[in-house]
């Protein structure tokens, strides 16, 4: 631990002359934040073996024995529900239940309706789907426009 401590205060030793050049001590303190912020960073990727991509970071995907990719993340909602445009899924009438229930079954991800349902507004109004009340149980079914 004394040696990162020792390394981080050559490093602030490094920096000071560039930082107290700014007049505002707000200034300053967000510099040293963010500086600190890559510092820390930079000691995961060294420790952790991850690749920094920018602000993000992400791990290295690594196949298994079965050839499985691991460190992947599930697509969102928004990406899934672009890619059931592109199929006839949305060709019949839809509810929001069923479309949640199809996001389970098909690409294992578990959406909540409230997840969906700005989404499929949002599709609604660039008149990419029709939203449409049923008659039967008074809920909204969106089918392609």
């Amino acid at each position: 631990m004394s040696k990162h401590i020792e390394k981080l205060k050559k490093q602030l030793v490094e920096v000071a002359e560039v930082v107290n050049s700014f007049k505002s001590e707000a200034v300053q303190v967000r510099i040293i934040d963010r500086l600190l912020e890559v510092m820390i960073e930079s000691e995961k990727v060294d420790a952790e073996g991850v690749e920094m991509f920018g602000k993000k970071t992400r791990k290295l995907r690594i196949e298994d024995e079965g050839g499985v990719i691991s460190g992947r993340k599930k697509p969102g909602a928004t990406k899934i529900l672009n890619q059931l445009l592109n199929t006839d899924f949305f060709d019949s009438q839809r509810s929001i239940s069923s479309i949640a229930n199809y996001c389970k079954e098909q690409y294992d991800s578990d959406f909540k309706t409230s997840e969906l349902s700005g989404i499929l507004l949002k599709l609604a109004n660039e008149n990419k789907l029709r939203r449409e009340r049923s008659n039967e149980n008074n809920r909204f079914e969106y089918i392609r426009a």
